[in-house]
């Protein structure tokens, strides 16, 4: 969805630029966090998806397929579901 509604302006703007673009979502979503605003939450978790989704896309990344591979239904380092790693 992201890729058919946005591509064509994120080819133009460029992996660099979109990447800054994400990582200010990124710094507002860290804000809402910090402030416990629920809403603003939402809507900036939405936006990093969003900005995120551009630069697979922009890279020719397919980010369900990489989270698949990456998350494959269970933790990807003790092999177990729920995760039994130990915290850091």
């Amino acid at each position: 969805m992201i890729r058919e509604i946005y591509f064509h302006k994120d080819s133009k703007r460029g992996v660099e630029r979109t990447f800054l673009w994400f990582v200010e979502e990124v710094g507002e979503l860290s804000e809402a966090i910090r402030k416990k605003d629920r809403e603003a939450m939402e809507e900036e978790f939405a936006d990093v998806l969003a900005w995120l989704a551009s630069l697979a896309n922009l890279l020719g990344v397919d980010l369900e397929e990489a989270a698949k591979k990456k998350y494959p239904g269970v933790c990807p380092y003790c092999g177990k579901k729920p995760c039994e790693c130990e915290e850091k």
